[in-house]
């Protein structure tokens, strides 16, 4: 039996390019889109957000000259295109699923309604959400805290390149110690930077929990179905 019937995997935009220091690698999305599947079939219910950081970041925006506004609008076009693909492997995997837009986009993607959402997890599609909340000034971290409390997830899967939340950055502090678990209060006072505020606060207000883990390592999706502990878990 798994551990939880229905979940919300948060992706970066960067995890799709792999090795590559730019655009989609189609073998690393292909694992992930396995991974998927293989939990699926388990009659979990899986709802997808990801980011758009591989092809282009609002917060560039300002750095370019580009207004902000405009740029976040920019930001969640890469979203969509990296949710084309997500729903493109998963098909090419044997997957049924959704894409479905914040911002309408009707030839390429289904509006998000909320109720609709839950009807196509109820019929076992793996449902994407794109374009993030819709709105500027707002993460994908935050779309996926958001996302993951309408359609009643029972948690948020923040897959990374890195095996959990550390007490600084373990790729450049060799003597970053990692958290087994941790309460979104000290999240938020430690000022951890594995997700916005925003989003650790929406999650803390209504109860959702956070696992922070190694979506890299193949087969840590399906451990974390079985009940086993890996990555950071940040609850209440």
């Amino acid at each position: 039996m798994a551990k939880y019937k229905r979940i919300l995997l948060k992706l970066s935009g960067e995890a799709l390019m792999g090795e590559q220091s730019y655009g989609i690698d189609n073998d690393r999305l292909i694992q992930y889109c396995k991974e998927v599947k293989e939990i699926a079939e388990l009659g979990i219910e899986v709802a997808v957000v990801i980011g758009g950081g591989n092809i282009y970041r609002g917060m560039q925006a300002a750095s370019s000259g580009i207004d902000r506004v405009q740029g976040d609008h920019m930001g969640m076009l890469a979203t969509m295109i990296n949710g084309l693909a997500v729903q493109s492997g998963m098909e090419s995997v044997g997957m049924k699923t959704r894409l479905l837009s914040a911002i309408k986009m009707e030839q390429i993607a289904e509006p998000f309604i909320r109720r609709r959402a839950i009807r196509h997890l109820e019929k076992d599609r793996i449902v994407i959400f794109g374009a993030g909340t819709g709105n500027p000034y707002f993460t994908t971290d935050t779309a996926a805290s958001l996302r993951a409390i309408e359609i009643e997830a029972d948690v948020i899967l923040k897959g990374t390149r890195v095996d959990g939340i550390y007490t600084a950055d373990p790729e450049k502090d060799t003597s970053a110690t990692k958290y087994d678990t941790l309460s979104f209060a000290d999240a938020i006072s430690k000022n951890l930077n594995v997700m916005d505020m925003t989003a650790f606060t929406l999650c803390q207000e209504n109860n959702v929990p956070i696992i922070v883990f190694d979506m890299n390592t193949p087969g840590n999706l399906k451990r974390l179905m079985d009940g086993e502990k890996v990555g950071t878990l940040v609850e209440a």
